[in-house]
């Protein structure tokens, strides 16, 4: 398995993914991949996606899914520690993230929950925050350490 940046051929697979792991995919374009990362299987298949909406300092954690098949290998971990990477090397301050069901994971890696009012007004206005994910998802944050 191998992570790597997403290419634009990558977009039907990613979306695949994120439908099948009931995650938004309607607003997944081209132009978001520039910060979006995939695993790939030893077949060369997407078995896993997450990516960063850029906003200023700040960035919205998208997406992050890894296919049914290719759980419980740690793929999720290793794809959530290298786009924090990415963050880190982009200048980004804060992550931000909407879940509604995978709270458990994300405070396990230090992700804290926090108010959705509290969120810069440019990440509330994004399509994520404002129409596809409901008011129940828990909003959560990440300070990232500059390296």
């Amino acid at each position: 398995m191998k992570i790597r940046a997403a290419r634009p051929e990558d977009l039907g697979a990613i979306n695949v993914l994120l439908t099948e792991n009931a995650l938004p995919a309607s607003d997944i374009n081209h132009e978001l991949l520039c910060d979006f990362v995939v695993v790939e299987d030893d077949g060369g298949f997407v078995v896993g996606s997450v990516g960063l909406e850029r906003y200023d300092s700040n960035a919205l954690l998208r997406s992050l899914a890894v296919m049914q098949t290719a759980r419980n290998a740690g793929l999720g971990s290793r794809l959530l520690t290298h786009v924090e990477g990415l963050a880190r090397d982009r200048g980004i301050l804060e992550l931000w993230l909407l879940t509604t069901t995978a709270s458990d994971f994300f405070r396990r890696k230090d992700y804290v929950d926090v108010q959705r009012s509290t969120a810069p007004a440019k990440l509330q206005s994004t399509t994520q925050f404002a129409q596809l994910c409901p008011a129940s998802a828990v909003c959560m944050r990440k300070i990232v350490s500059p390296r």
